[in-house]
């Protein structure tokens, strides 16, 4: 089975994208744990809740491989939860960067910021300035981990072509 990681800011189509190539690949596509997470939440999340968060997304993971179809996709990663900590609270985590560095996905397609902000009550970052910053920090971060990763852009049709086209027919 390979493993795509589906990752960049908030607001930048993952999910769809996600969805779109799970049925298009007729498998089965990881959800984002931290948005069940938080909307269980009945106070303010804190720095505890993102690693909290993490640890939810693997074990969903973990439980989404089991039905896979050759392709598994994961609408997030340890990146997200990782630069979400640096970025609200300056903060590293340990746990965070150890599960980091053991995580292996076969490609990654990082989701340009190119795509207009929407608003959603879980999202925080709808400054172009923050959202450049962030989409710097997802660069850095992958090539600091020398994954293999495409930059995703465009509007959603065109996200999806250069998806598919970058993983190809299986």
């Amino acid at each position: 089975m390979k493993k795509i990681a589906i990752t960049g800011p908030e607001s930048t189509g993952k999910t769809t994208l996600a969805e779109q190539l799970a049925a298009h690949y007729h498998t089965v596509f990881v959800p984002e744990y931290a948005r069940f997470y938080l909307e269980q939440l009945d106070r303010p999340y804190t720095a505890d809740d993102v690693v909290e968060m993490a640890k939810g997304q693997l074990k969903w993971e973990a439980e989404y491989a089991t039905q896979a179809n050759k392709l598994l996709f994961c609408d997030t990663e340890l990146i997200v939860p990782k630069i979400w900590l640096k970025f609200k609270y300056n903060l590293e985590n340990e746990w965070i960067e150890i599960a980091l560095k053991a995580q292996t996905y076969d490609l990654y397609l990082l989701c340009n910021i190119d795509l207009p902000w929407q608003y959603d009550p879980l999202r925080e970052h709808p400054n172009l300035h923050d959202r450049e910053r962030l989409y710097e920090l997802y660069q850095q971060e992958l090539q600091s981990l020398g994954a293999n990763f495409v930059e995703i852009k465009g509007d959603e049709t065109m996200r999806f072509l250069q998806a598919k086209q970058v993983i190809g027919e299986r």
